[in-house]
């Protein structure tokens, strides 16, 4: 179970690092094509959303990795997931119902990491 947690997490650390690093870098208008919600966001709403997915991307990673304060991986997740449920919410509300599907399956591997990461914290 070790290896499929950790394939989750580098498969959502790439998935949110790559969306959020284009969020970061390129301004709203050329997002467009690719993520059609942002005309509905500010700018500065779409590049805080960015922040958040890559800093989740890091906590999903690094804390599991170097051993240092692991409690943040699990956090990040449930964090990440409840970003991604704010996305399906809008996927859904604009009618983009394959988006929408795309985020439950993100979101359910969310799950799986952060449940595991909180189980393991519990544990003896």
């Amino acid at each position: 179970m070790n290896v499929v947690l950790w394939v989750a997490r580098a498969l959502l650390a790439v998935l949110f690092a790559g969306a959020g690093g284009m969020k970061i870098a390129l301004p709203p208008d050329s997002l467009i094509p690719l993520m059609p919600w942002v005309v509905d966001f500010a700018p500065l709403a779409v590049r805080a959303i960015g922040v958040a997915e890559v800093l989740g991307a890091a906590g999903l990673i690094l804390p599991a990795a170097t051993s240092i304060a692991p409690v943040l991986t699990p956090i990040a997740a449930a964090a990440l997931g409840v970003l991604i449920t704010g996305g399906t919410v809008v996927h859904l509300a604009r009618s983009e119902h394959p988006a929408a599907l795309a985020n439950m399956v993100v979101l359910a591997a969310a799950v799986l990491v952060a449940r595991d990461g909180f189980r393991r914290l519990a544990a003896p």
